[in-house]
């Protein structure tokens, strides 16, 4: 099996390309991680109330331990940039306090408006995902709209959902982790695999999704493999990459020749599937070309895993990005369950 990686990393108008093949092991930093301190951490006992400082907060599964907003939801622990409460403050002349916000942690160092959803927030101890930018304002329920007329955590603050528990202190440091998509191509062609013909559909999914990204100003690690039209091969592969892939997608054997096994081998491994993604592709197109009506392409869901099964050639490959991109990020959002709206 032939396996090629690119890790593409995107930071505001740059982009850093590195390839490594054949299995090779890497590391790399990534330059968007930062390091940024907490000044204050803040809990209350009813909802739409400023929260009082307190030296620790105890992180279950649930969120801080004796909070209001704890619970079995995305909205697990609220945070706020000090450096937002200082602008906020001055703008209405009044002194705001950590905590007046009601937001759990107040930080310095990092900027909120600047991170992404399934961005991740860690230390040693704890590791949080943001799950909401902003919420909708509560009015008259919240204690500094009633006294200002306005609040600041509405644009500016950020909420994230517990992945490992632990324990937090005043003054301890959390690192900022952009999501790294994963992503694997496979291409399905004996010829190929035999390197009797020169893939071409994999490497146009592959650019495809890396203008994606670096559109969406997001970080992907994206490889590609070429193996035989193989039920057993496929199956093992896709098996093994939903330990670990956010989105894989193949191309080729989706025909109705004997050895088109791709939508038999992998339908099976699905827990759901997306049929009207494909079903609306083949309309579209299928209405320009009556062949593209013969594909049998698939779209579905393994585990937090997205799969896409495309046609093997690259124009075909081609218009099913273009419309597959269109509901991409709210499908990846959507296996978090999460509302992004």
């Amino acid at each position: 099996m032939d396996v090629h990686l690119e890790l593409v990393i995107i930071t505001g108008e740059n982009l850093i390309l590195i390839e490594k093949s054949q299995r090779f092991q890497y590391e790399i930093s990534i330059s968007k991680k930062m390091n940024f301190k907490i000044n204050s951490l803040n809990i209350s006992t009813e909802k739409g109330t400023v929260k009082h400082p307190v030296p620790e907060i105890i992180i279950d599964e649930f969120g801080i331990v004796n909070d209001a907003h704890r619970g079995d939801w995305h909205r697990q622990v609220s945070l706020l940039a000090s450096e937002q409460i200082s602008a906020f403050s001055q703008q209405y002349g009044q002194d705001f306090k950590p905590g007046d916000f009601a937001e759990n942690i107040t930080t310095e160092g990092i900027d909120f408006r600047q991170v992404k959803l399934l961005d991740t927030l860690q230390n040693d101890e704890v590791e949080l995902m943001i799950t909401q930018k902003g919420k909708k304002c509560h009015g008259g329920g919240c204690a500094i709209f009633i006294a200002v007329g306005q609040c600041v955590m509405p644009k500016e603050g950020v909420f994230a959902k517990v992945v490992r528990p632990g324990k937090l202190s005043l003054h301890d440091t959390l690192n900022y982790h952009p999501k790294v998509f994963k992503i694997d191509v496979i291409t399905l062609s004996d010829r190929a695999s035999r390197g009797e013909y020169k893939d071409l559909s994999g490497p146009a999914i592959t650019d495809i999704c890396k203008a994606f990204f670096m559109e969406t100003d997001r970080i992907c690690e994206i490889t590609n493999h070429v193996i035989p039209d193989s039920a057993e091969e496929l199956k093992n592969l896709a098996e093994r990459l939903g330990e670990s892939s956010d989105v894989l997608i193949t191309t080729g054997g989706t025909g109705i020749g004997s050895r088109d096994i791709t939508i038999e081998t992998i339908s099976p491994l699905l827990d759901k599937q997306i049929p009207g993604i494909m079903e609306m592709i083949r309309i579209k197109y299928g209405s320009e070309n009556p062949k593209a009506l013969i594909s049998r392409s698939i779209a579905g869901v393994r585990g937090k895993m997205l799969v896409f099964c495309l046609p093997g050639s690259p124009k075909a490959v081609k218009e099913y990005m273009t419309e597959i991109n269109k509901v991409l990020e709210h499908l990846i959002y959507m296996v978090y369950n999460f509302d992004a709206h």
